[in-house]
C-alpha cells in the first residue's frame, strides 16, 4: 500500500509539472525496488491523472463542441507524439534509452531550455492567439517527450511560453493537451491488459486510480494558482540540481 501511495504521488505530482513523471517514476522503482510498478498499476496511474484533468477541465472540453476550431487545434498537437510513440513501442526504443545516464542529460538541458522559454515578456492567450501553427509546433516539440527525462508537460510549456504564450495559458495548453495523450495510453495499456491471461482487476488497482487521480487534481489546480503570480525558476533549479545530482551517480 506504501508503494501504491508513493507511486500515486510521484505520477499525480509530476505529470502535470515540467518535471517529468516518467524519470521519477524510473528512478523511484530502481532504487527503492518497488515490485508494484507493473503494466497494471501503471495503467491505473496513467487512468487516474486523465480522469483528474478531464474533470478539472470539464467545462472546457463542453465548450469544445461549441469551439470546434480548438478542439481541432488540441487534436492535431497531440497527433504527433502519439503516432511516433506508438511506433517506438513496438520497435521497443523507448525501453533502449531509459536509462539513468538520457535522464540526467535530459532533466538537465530541458530545465535550462524552460528557463530561457520562461523569460519571455508578450503574453499571448490560448482563446485568442492558438492558431493551428502553434498547435503543430508545440505537437512536434511534444514527440521529444518520448525521452525519458524531458517531459510532455515540461516541452510543451516551453515551447508554448517560446510563442510568446503567458504563462498560464501554456500551462493550460499543456493540460488540455494532455487529454488525447493520457486517454491513448490508456486505452493502449487498457487493451494490453485484457489481452494479458495474469489480469486481474484488484483492490490495488482502484487505490491506484483514486490515489492518482487525487494528485493528479491538486497538482493541476494549485499549479495555475501558483503561475499566475510567480516565475518557473524554481521547475529549472530544481531540473538543474537534479540532473546535476543524477548526473554525478551515473558517472562516479
Amino acid at each position: 500500500m506504501i508503494e501504491i501511495f508513493v507511486l500515486s504521488l510521484v505520477q499525480g505530482v509530476t505529470e502535470f509539472l515540467p518535471v517529468s513523471s516518467s524519470s521519477h517514476l524510473i528512478i523511484i522503482s530502481e532504487y527503492l525496488e518497488f515490485n508494484n510498478n507493473n503494466l497494471q498499476i501503471d495503467v491505473s496511474l496513467h487512468i487516474g491523472s486523465f480522469l483528474a484533468v478531464v474533470v478539472f477541465f470539464r467545462k472546457d472540453i463542453v465548450n469544445f463542441i461549441q469551439n470546434k476550431g480548438l478542439f481541432l487545434k488540441i487534436l492535431v498537437a497531440s497527433l504527433p507524439v502519439m503516432i511516433v510513440g506508438y511506433v517506438l513501442v513496438k520497435l521497443n526504443f523507448i525501453n533502449e534509452i531509459r536509462n539513468i545516464k538520457v535522464i540526467g542529460w535530459t532533466t538537465l538541458i530541458f530545465g535550462i531550455l524552460l528557463y530561457l522559454s520562461d523569460r519571455s515578456s508578450v503574453k499571448k492567450k490560448i482563446n485568442s492567439n492558438f492558431t493551428l501553427k502553434s498547435a503543430v509546433l508545440i505537437g512536434f516539440l511534444q514527440i521529444l517527450s518520448l525521452v525519458p527525462g524531458v517531459s510532455r508537460s515540461g516541452i510543451a510549456i516551453t515551447g508554448a511560453r517560446a510563442l510568446n504564450f503567458s504563462r498560464y495559458d501554456s500551462a493550460k495548453i499543456s493540460f488540455l493537451l494532455s487529454i488525447p495523450t493520457l486517454a491513448a495510453v490508456s486505452i493502449f495499456g487498457l487493451n494490453n491488459l485484457l489481452k494479458s491471461d495474469s489480469f486481474n482487476f484488484s483492490f490495488l488497482i482502484l487505490i491506484s486510480i483514486i490515489f492518482s487521480f487525487a494528485f493528479s487534481f491538486i497538482t493541476i489546480k494549485y499549479f495555475l494558482k501558483y503561475i499566475k503570480t510567480f516565475s518557473l525558476n524554481v521547475f529549472v533549479i530544481y531540473r538543474i540540481f537534479l540532473g546535476i545530482c543524477i548526473l554525478l551517480i551515473a558517472y562516479l
